[in-house]
């Protein structure tokens, strides 16, 4: 008797086996030549080779299926056993402006106009600048195309980065070690993964650097390649931080820059590099740079009142 393991990867197993293992018995059913068991993250088999290969193709197809789409009902499991054409299964249809599929299922997709842009900006360009006023959702989506990126392959790895840059309280002077100290600058990179990735697999990219998040210093001397590197608070690196950070960028990488040109707390003698880059870059082919504006404003709806008003004492 021939034997099988597939071990769980990408996805939570629970997500694939079931509460109670409702969904996994649901699996046994479809092959009762089988003998099928399931320990923690990793599924045992024991039969023919054809039945194996079968079962291996099924289950495989499975876990690509909700790595895609973050989770399956028990009809989606059934509709894709019983269908002996694999290149047939049923698969969701694609709806308007998805990104990519969160934790449990949930949509992530652009919501505004300008969230559309950059995201056909990003298919199209290898570098892509996002300037934009708080609130407008810009950090959620570059993350969450670097995920999508992440998922479908089209990259090894995803950076992280933003400069650790001093809003009015001074990094000596906050408890902790290094790490510590930065990672409250790093903490909406962190919460948008979140967002997108079952906890424990987030925790092997990290461990494994598969997401790498950082400071922006942390670059300095490497090649960042076949990644999806994204450089968050923009508007708080220099000139020469900003070339340091794109001559850093490798052959099959693709970039997203985002900065809110209102919110600069580098020192009064320390100018802003993102505007001098944007001069500087923005006709060259393959870089892109998108302006969403008060309208693209996705959090609470006086957010866009208080941005405007804030505009208009500083004008």
């Amino acid at each position: 008797m021939n034997e099988l393991i597939i071990e769980i990867e990408d996805i939570e197993p629970i997500q694939l086996l079931g509460s109670n293992n409702a969904k996994f018995n649901n699996i046994k059913k479809a092959f009762p030549k089988l003998k099928i068991v399931s320990r923690g993250n990793k599924i045992k088999a024991a039969g023919s080779e054809q039945e194996l290969e079968l079962f291996k193709a099924k289950v495989n197809k499975l876990i690509e299926f909700i790595s895609k789409y973050g989770s399956i009902k028990n009809q989606e499991i059934l509709d894709m056993l019983e269908d002996d054409d694999l290149s047939n299964i049923y698969l969701p249809k694609e709806k308007e402006n998805i990104i990519c599929y969160g934790n449990n299922g949930n949509i992530i997709k652009a919501k505004t106009p300008n969230q559309i842009k950059l995201v056909d900006a990003s298919a199209k360009n290898d570098i892509v600048f996002a300037v934009v006023p708080a609130g407008t959702g810009k950090t959620y989506t570059a993350v969450a195309l670097a995920v999508a990126a992440l998922k479908n392959k089209e990259v090894k790895r995803i950076i992280l980065t933003r400069p650790a840059v001093e809003a009015g309280e001074s990094l000596g002077f906050l408890p902790g070690d290094l790490k510590e100290k930065i990672d409250p600058y790093l903490r909406p990179l962190y919460d948008g993964l979140r967002d997108m990735i079952p906890a424990e697999k987030l925790r092997q990219y990290m461990e494994d650097y598969t997401i790498e998040v950082a400071p922006l210093a942390f670059m300095r001397g490497r090649t960042l390649d076949k990644a999806f590197i994204i450089l968050d608070e923009a508007q708080n690196c220099t000139v020469a931080q900003l070339k340091m950070f794109l001559t850093r960028i490798g052959p099959s990488a693709k970039c997203i820059i985002t900065g809110d040109m209102s919110q600069i707390d580098l020192p009064r003698n320390q100018k802003s590099g993102l505007g001098v880059s944007i001069s500087l870059l923005e006709k060259i082919q393959g870089i892109s740079v998108i302006r969403l504006t008060n309208v693209d404003v996705i959090r609470h709806r006086l957010v866009k009142r208080i941005i405007s008003a804030f505009e208009k004492f500083v004008e």
